[in-house]
């Protein structure tokens, strides 16, 4: 069931919001006992990869996009490190606007522009970051020419507390910790509009701790003010001067946590043990929450025996060619022999 027939009542349409879908929502919670046990706790894994385009992008555009239609917009705009641009142009492809996207140059992973490419968006690439993206968006959105549909714009944040709602639908309350990447701060803002709408209707008992990671080389909220360059492997979390800052502090302070900084070496170990102890491939920058999770259960600083759910926000498909990084290691070329199989795959 699609978000917007499934949380309809929760989301602010009306009778003249169109109700459009690409399968988006309802996406697994996957227990992984194997990593648990590294952090001691009850540790679940909301895999948002098995979204449409594969992040939890589409959980907010496919509102952004129908409330789009419905005020007479004809085109969108986003400025993105990939996954935002991704779900934007398939939205519009699927309902006819048309798709602008304005991406760092060089600093995209290349499954998500091609995604991108092949929705058939108008694509610029600038000589700067994510941040001075999103200013020229802005900029050009004023004109009244496009709908932006970053997380700026709020029917993006109604679609993406739909998480929020489906942990507690799953799970029968909410967890005692949640764990997100953050990056530009939508989705933290996100679920915890979720969570607090769910409690406030007595369907969840309370809200969990906010645990927020970002990239060492990216990681504004951990340092207090706005990183100039920020640098990470993880793409989808190069931001230096989070649009939804200030969402994000005021979701910590009120339910509890705070925001910490894992890095690169951290977070790709993370991604090796998601595939290779729970089975999920995720992107760089998903791997960040379960980065975190085991730095903090190695200092003995999170709860034994706690509920802890850790948002993987992409899928690793985004981004094979840094998983593929020193793969000559583990790909192993041998002659067409069978001897010669048997001893390298039983080394």
């Amino acid at each position: 069931m699609s978000v917007l027939e499934r949380y309809r009542e929760f989301l602010g349409v009306t009778a003249a919001t169109p109700h459009i879908t690409l399968g988006e929502g309802g996406t697994p919670l996957v227990a992984a006992p194997r990593l648990g046990a590294r952090i001691g706790a009850d540790l679940y894994l909301k895999f948002e990869g098995q979204n449409p385009t594969g992040s939890f992008k589409d959980r907010g555009m496919v509102v952004a996009v129908a409330k789009a239609i419905e005020q007479g917009s004809r085109a969108v705009i986003c400025a993105s490190t990939g996954n935002t641009s991704a779900s934007a142009a398939a939205y519009a492809a699927a309902t006819g606007l048309r798709a602008a996207v304005v991406v760092p140059a060089g600093r995209i992973a290349l499954g998500k522009l091609a995604q991108a490419v092949m929705y058939g968006a108008r694509i610029a690439a600038i000589d700067g970051n994510f941040d001075a993206a999103l200013r020229i968006v802005r900029k050009l959105a004023e004109g009244g020419a496009y709908t932006l549909v970053n997380s700026v714009n709020p029917w993006r944040i109604e679609g993406q507390k739909t998480a929020a709602f489906e942990l507690v639908d799953t799970l029968g309350d909410a967890p005692d910790i949640l764990a997100i990447p953050v990056g530009n701060a939508g989705n933290i803002t996100a679920y915890a509009k979720g969570f607090r709408e769910y409690r406030a209707l007595g369907r969840a008992s309370r809200a969990p701790t906010l645990l927020g990671f970002q990239a060492a080389g990216a990681a504004p909220l951990v340092h207090g003010s706005p990183v100039a360059e920020p640098e990470t492997v993880a793409s989808a979390i190069r931001i230096g001067n989070p649009a939804s800052w200030q969402g994000a502090e005021a979701a910590v302070a009120e339910f509890g946590g705070g925001f910490h900084a894992v890095s690169d070496e951290e977070i790709l170990t993370a991604q090796r043990l998601l595939a290779r102890e729970a089975g999920v491939f995720a992107e760089p920058a998903s791997a960040a929450s379960v980065a975190g999770l085991l730095r903090l259960g190695a200092e003995g600083r999170l709860p034994r025996g706690a509920t802890i759910v850790a948002v993987l926000t992409g899928s690793g498909l985004k981004d094979p060619d840094t998983a593929l990084r020193g793969a000559e290691q583990a790909v192993l070329k041998v002659p067409a022999d069978l001897e010669a199989v048997r001893e390298a795959i039983s080394a």
